[in-house]
C-alpha cells in the first residue's frame, strides 16, 4: 500500500497552514506559499478569494474531493432541514474514508480512501469498497480479519497527534467504531479552522 505525500503537503502549502495537523507538514518549516514568488508579502485577499480558499481547504481536507463530489454533497446539505454549514460537515464526516480516518485505522485521509477501495473494510459486516458511501448512525465500521495486522494499521493505531472524537466510538482491540451521530463543526477535531459559511456564500455567489 503506497502513501500519497505529494498533494497534501502540496495543499499544506498553497494554503500556508497544516490542515491535517501533521508534524512533518512542510508549513512548519516555511509559512510562506510554493514557488519561486511565495515570499513576496501578500496583499488582502478579496471575498472571493476567502471564499474561494475556505471551499478549497475543505475539499481538499477529505482526499481532494473533485469538484462534482463536493457540490453534489453541498447540494444535499442546502436540500435537508436546518443549517446547511452543518449539515455539510455532517454529510463529509459521514463518508466511510472520513469515519475509517477518524477512527484511526490509516494515518492520512488519502490512506483511508486506498484502504476502502482494496476492499479492508467492512460495514455492519459486509464488505464495502466505496470511499464516498454513507454511514449512518449506529453503522459499525471495521477492519477485515485479515487487513488488522497491516502494517498501516498498526501505525495509525500508535499515532499520539490525534484522539478519536466523541461521535466515533472506536474500539482499537477489535478494529471496530461505530458512527454515534453526524457531527457539527464544533465536534470535528480540525487542526486548522474550516469556514463552511464562506463556501456557502462562494456557491450562492458563483
Amino acid at each position: 500500500m503506497t502513501k500519497r505525500t505529494s498533494a497534501k503537503y502540496k495543499l499544506d502549502r498553497r494554503m500556508g497552514e497544516n490542515i491535517w495537523g501533521r508534524p512533518k507538514s512542510p508549513v512548519n518549516r516555511r509559512e510562506y506559499g510554493p514557488g519561486q514568488h511565495g515570499q513576496r508579502r501578500k496583499g488582502k485577499m478579496s471575498d472571493f478569494g476567502l471564499q474561494l480558499r475556505a471551499k478549497q481547504k475543505l475539499k481538499g481536507y477529505y482526499g481532494d474531493l473533485t469538484e462534482k463530489q463536493f457540490r453534489r454533497i453541498f447540494a444535499e446539505a442546502e436540500r435537508v432541514k436546518g443549517d446547511t454549514g452543518e449539515n455539510l460537515i455532517g454529510l463529509l464526516e459521514s463518508r466511510l474514508d472520513a469515519v475509517v480516518y477518524r477512527a484511526k485505522f490509516v494515518p492520512t485521509i488519502f490512506a483511508a480512501r486506498q484502504f476502502v477501495n482494496h476492499g479492508h473494510v467492512l460495514v455492519n459486516g459486509k464488505r464495502v469498497n466505496i470511499p464516498s458511501y454513507r454511514v449512518k448512525e449506529g453503522d459499525v465500521v471495521e477492519v477485515r480479519d485479515r487487513s488488522k495486522q497491516l502494517a498501516v494499521v498498526l501505525e495509525a493505531v500508535g499515532l499520539a497527534e490525534r484522539d478519536v472524537p466523541d461521535y466515533i466510538d472506536a474500539d482499537h482491540s477489535k478494529m471496530t467504531a461505530t458512527f454515534v451521530r453526524a457531527p457539527g463543526l464544533a465536534d470535528v477535531p480540525y487542526a486548522v479552522q474550516m469556514e463552511p459559511n464562506l463556501v456557502i456564500e462562494f456557491y450562492a455567489q458563483n
